[in-house]
């Protein structure tokens, strides 16, 4: 359970990785229309293994989002969603519902795969997210589907000693075990809030391919500035034992993403992810010929 009164001794990190790069985004729409930016986009996806996408969404302007994401299918990786604000619908072909509500995660594992729909719950006020795609090995790709809904309170939370309060959404931080821990990708997913000026050291293992994303003021990472709504790369590192992340003048947040590479063949269509073309088409097949059952209910 969160315990946001917990407070943890900041860990100490002798070299902080740099950034290797900057990244805007792309405008687009996804779904029935809604309007989003893709901040790690396809020809990303190698570089940093094992994520394969994350969209930030996040509009007051109803007509932006309301028809939501109708009936789609998934195949052979993870959906992760984060809910900032709003409301989020979740039904899916294994059986699944639930209501994801502010502060809330929805973690689902399409596995060998599933027809997921997810749809607003409101017609007004902040819709505001995040949905991130981390990729199964091959050998999981066609695994039962899985899912959990985590309520804001269900998330582990602790604060440090200069005023970082942090959900741990995946992975571990300060002693604070997150959500959930994946064994073959071994993500780290953290949401950072940062009162102005204050920094948030995070160790992270040499391997491990890392960026983060500021969503609200601004930082600093090894002397470079990141801006809001940018993508900072972490740079590859072997010298650097972890990231150190240090807000500017005005109350900052920010994800903290991290994982180990699977460095398997990435094949995607679409919604399907596997490693050969062979799997792709074999997926399309599956999907016409309805081996992906329907949403019931």
């Amino acid at each position: 359970m969160s315990d946001t009164k917990q407070q943890r001794k900041s860990e100490e990190v002798s070299r902080s990785r740099g950034v290797e790069r900057l990244v805007a985004g792309q405008a687009t729409s996804d779904g029935a229309g809604v309007k989003l930016t893709r901040v790690l986009t396809q020809p990303l996806q190698r570089r940093l293994d094992p994520f394969l996408m994350l969209d930030a969404f996040g509009s007051n302007d109803p007509g932006d989002y309301i028809a939501g994401f109708p009936d789609h299918p998934h195949r052979g990786f993870e959906t992760v969603t984060y809910m900032i604000a709003g409301r989020m619908r979740h039904r899916d072909s294994a059986g699944h519902e639930g209501l994801l509500e502010n502060g809330g995660v929805q973690w689902m594992t399409a596995g060998s795969g599933v027809i997921h729909s997810e749809l607003p719950e409101q017609e007004e006020g902040v819709m505001e997210g995040f949905q991130l795609w981390l990729n199964l090995p091959g050998r999981d790709k066609m695994c039962a589907p899985w899912y959990r809904d985590f309520a804001a309170g269900e998330l582990p939370t602790f604060t440090t000693e200069t005023g970082a309060a942090v959900t741990v959404i995946a992975g571990e931080s300060h002693g604070v075990a997150g959500a959930v821990t994946r064994d073959a990708t071994a993500p780290l997913y953290l949401d950072i809030h940062l009162p102005a000026g204050a920094r948030f050291a995070q160790p992270l293992p040499a391997g491990h391919n890392a960026f983060i994303y500021v969503y609200r003021g601004e930082v600093t990472v090894a002397g470079t500035q990141v801006a809001v709504q940018r993508m900072a790369i972490l740079a590859n590192d072997a010298a650097a034992d972890g990231v150190v992340i240090e807000a500017g003048a005005a109350p900052t947040r920010v994800l903290l993403i991290a994982g180990q590479p699977l460095g398997e063949p990435i094949a995607q269509y679409g919604p399907f992810v596997m490693n050969t073309q062979a799997e792709i088409h074999q997926a399309l097949a599956d999907y016409r010929d309805g081996r992906f059952a329907p949403i019931s209910g």
